[in-house]
Formats: structure tokens, sequence, C-alpha cells
């Protein structure tokens, strides 16, 4: 499977990583667990350098709303992406789709920047 990650309920952190291509039912199913565990409020990161997606931009559209759905009925916990730099302006075309909701976002080139930040984001 081409996404992998994991549920951190004591750090409150959801870490997932993309490698290969992610397809639309790949992406839903990361979302399933996630809202199952009620991880919503977690810290994510979220490494996409070695993947890529295979899905339509309509596939697409419909995550980011399936995304967006999860805010509605709580809080969501800050978002680092890694991305290289092939990837920056799609994932933050990506970012802007889900940046109307209230928590912070950002984007780096490396895990350990990524880190550093989620761990000064406060824990829900």
């Amino acid at each position: 499977m081409p996404l992998h990650w994991i549920i951190d309920s004591k750090a409150r952190l959801f870490t997932a990583v993309a490698e290969g291509g992610v397809s639309y039912s790949e992406a839903t199913a990361l979302l399933d667990p996630m809202a199952g565990a009620n991880a919503t409020t977690y810290r994510k990161l979220f490494d996409g350098r070695t993947g890529s997606s295979t899905m339509s931009p309509d596939e697409l559209l419909t995550v980011c709303a399936r995304i967006r759905s999860l805010h509605d009925n709580t809080k969501i916990g800050a978002l680092a992406v890694v991305a290289n730099a092939e990837q920056t302006v799609v994932y933050a075309r990506l970012l802007g789709v889900l940046a109307s909701a209230e928590r912070p976002i950002k984007l780096f080139g490396t895990p350990r920047q990524a880190r550093s930040w989620l761990d000064e984001q406060p824990i829900i």
C-alpha cells in the first residue's frame, strides 16, 4: 500500500508517508482510521516526497472535500506537509483548498523541519 501511517495517541500525532502512486481509494482509506480513532484533533505530519497522485482532478477535489467535512464537527490539529521541490506547487494548491480550516498549515522540505514546527503547535 502506498500510504503508511502511525496514530500516536500519547503524543496526539498522526504521521503519514506516501510511497509511489496514491489512488482515490487509498487516500480515502487513510481518512477512515483517522476519523475512527478520533485523531482529527491530532497534529498531522504528511510526508509526500516519495509519493504521487494517480487521482483525477475530480477525485482529488472529492478527497479534499472529505477532509474538509471532518472539520465541521471538531477542532482540527496543525498540519505539516513535507514535499520535494517538484511537488511544492501542487501541494501548495492543495493546501489552499484546505486552508480555510481554522488550523495552522505549513509546507516543509524535510521531516525534521516539519516535526520541529509541529512540536511548537498546540496540542488539542
